[in-house]
């Protein structure tokens, strides 16, 4: 057992801010019973790299400091198969691998019970490709399309590629090649994790646990998103430019149905807290001078009664997030990669 964490202080770490587990009960008792659970998370090299892959690294961490084993896949055959050339995926897995990196360096996590696995290694081994074959033989073009729906954009429509048929049913083997107890993802792969909960038993494999996060809302509409660029701030962004997205985010007053505040939650206050650091807005004296929060309700408080402006709120906020990406960047060698990969 992790020393000097009992089992129910490990589930907590690894519940922290999760909107569903699915198989919790299953989790609270490999805790008691398995000395080491491997999770694994994953995502495809597609669009460039935006501040929302913060929330998932901090998850992560999470998921160190409980003792787990810990595998990113950067799934490179599942970017192909949702549109990126051929020509570009590998230039992009550089990118991602060294973005991913210098976010987990950036927040201090411990990378020792840390792998990177690359998906194209196994993905393209005859015994995986025979499974893809085998589920493909049981499951229905309705069931992939459902499952897909939501994290894949070319499963979207009625003229669906063959590829956003495959995604589901690869990303479910991966549980099974990558030999973990558990996948982590957002909400918007919660289909994908049922399917796969349903149907590697058919090939007589064992269910995994599934832990999801909630989706941060973009800064402009629902969702964050790399193919709209208003909703999200790039890891590589311009400080004029945050400040600039920033101060047209969508931010009612008294609202916090927003990703500002989105932001706050389950970025900017997680962060302050492991390095014991408030969160201040700054005000001029007339305004009644600085406020400062150690914790997200006291913010949240305030903000819904009114009692904090949305322009001071939005500075703060950008002052922050360019704080958070200074070393990023200054780093010549993602510049490079980004370079390649996309321009």
């Amino acid at each position: 057992m992790v020393k000097g964490l009992s089992a129910d202080e490990r589930f907590n770490l690894i519940a922290r801010n999760t909107e569903e587990i699915i198989g919790e009960d299953e989790l609270k008792k490999l805790l008691k019973e398995k000395k080491e659970i491997v999770i694994y998370w994953g995502t495809m090299p597609t669009g460039s790299i935006s501040i929302a892959y913060f929330f998932p690294m901090l998850k992560i961490a999470d998921f160190l400091k409980a003792g787990c084993k810990v595998k990113i896949l950067l799934a490179d055959l599942h970017a192909v198969l949702d549109g990126v050339a051929w020509n570009l995926v590998e230039k992009r897995y550089d990118y991602y691998e060294r973005a991913i990196k210098l976010i987990l360096e950036t927040i201090g996590v411990d990378t020792k019970k840390l792998e990177f696995v690359k998906g194209s290694e196994f993905q393209l081994k005859p015994e995986y490709m025979y499974d893809v074959l085998k589920l493909s033989s049981i499951t229905t073009t309705h069931d992939a399309i459902k499952s897909a729906s939501e994290a894949v954009k070319s499963a979207k429509g009625e003229n669906v590629r063959v590829s956003g048929l495959i995604y589901p049913l690869m990303q479910s083997l991966d549980e099974e090649y990558l030999k973990v107890d558990v996948q982590f993802a957002g909400t918007d792969q919660r289909k994908i994790m049922v399917y796969a909960r349903e149907n590697l038993p058919k090939l007589g494999y064992k269910q995994r646990i599934e832990i999801m996060t909630p989706m941060i809302r973009g800064l402009v509409g629902k969702q964050m998103s790399s193919s709209i660029e208003a909703t999200k701030i790039d890891l590589l962004e311009t400080e004029e430019n945050i400040k600039r997205k920033i101060n047209n985010a969508e931010c009612v007053a008294g609202n916090v149905d927003n990703g500002i505040m989105g932001l706050l939650k389950y970025l900017i206050f997680v962060l302050n807290k492991d390095n014991q650091k408030k969160f201040v807005v700054k005000r001029d004296k007339k305004y009644g001078g600085n406020l400062e929060y150690s914790v997200y309700q006291e913010i949240e408080k305030d903000f819904v009664e009114k009692k904090l402006h949305p322009l001071d709120l939005k500075n703060a906020v950008a002052k922050e997030i360019n704080i958070f990406l200074n070393d990023f960047r200054k780093d010549k060698k993602l510049h490079q990669l980004y370079k390649v990969a996309y321009q």
